[in-house]
């Protein structure tokens, strides 16, 4: 066992392991040791800049749950967008549950969405499907105020890899967007671009969302 394995051991919280694996079922129990988000959050932050922060970026696969989110709170760290999008593109296909791709988010990323856009839509074109989420959160992070485009729902709606966990972000992606683009993305619930699963997965999601009107939930609800 390593030494940071071995660090992170001496955090453990059983009953928080038992609550974890409960939320992770593509995770198996071996591999989570039970240690809290905040925790990990501060030894990123005390970890940055260190060779033992290096050799956890080099080493792929890991062993461990928490040291793939600690891999993803260190590239959060990061503060070069080139270097970011490098490791990102490294470790995102060996990710293997929603809660260390959904808790990846390098603030860097915000200030480079021009630049940012080829590697969205190469990781939404990926075989791996957490790449994918990864991609398709991204779009719905970043790109859907000022920097929207019609293009993108359009490519989302496009993506036709069967995970769970991939339609479940399309559907989210689209029900957050209804939220900020209604006129332009009502229409992809209408139609039949979305499976009928996402489709029927985004209408539940949107018309529970504080975002909308009462009329836009109205005109939902129709459509059920």
């Amino acid at each position: 066992m390593t030494e940071l394995q071995n660090l992170l051991f001496s955090m453990r919280d059983e009953d928080y392991r038992k609550f974890q694996c409960g939320l992770i079922p593509t995770v198996e129990p071996a591999r989570v040791i039970g240690v809290r988000t905040p925790q990990l959050r501060a030894l990123a932050k005390k970890l940055k800049g260190t060779d033992a922060a290096d050799r956890l970026l080099r080493d792929l696969p890991h062993t461990y749950y928490e040291e793939d989110n600690l891999h993803a709170f260190l590239i959060e760290g990061l503060t070069s967008f080139e270097k970011t999008v490098a490791e990102l593109d490294r470790f995102l296909p060996y990710i293997n549950n929603w809660a260390t791709c959904d808790s990846l988010s390098p603030k860097v990323l915000a200030r480079h969405r021009e630049e940012l856009l080829p590697w969205i839509r190469c990781w939404m074109a990926s075989e791996h499907p957490y790449a994918v989420r990864f991609g398709v959160e991204l779009l719905m992070r970043h790109y859907l105020t000022d920097a929207f485009d019609r293009a993108y729902p359009r490519e989302v709606a496009a993506i036709r890899l069967e995970h769970y966990y991939v339609r479940m972000m399309i559907a989210w992606y689209f029900a957050t967007a209804l939220a900020f683009q209604f006129e332009e993305c009502v229409g992809y619930l209408e139609g039949d671009a979305l499976s009928p699963w996402v489709r029927r997965k985004a209408l539940q999601k949107a018309v529970e969302s504080r975002r909308l009107s009462r009329a836009q939930k109205e005109r939902l609800r129709q459509l059920r």
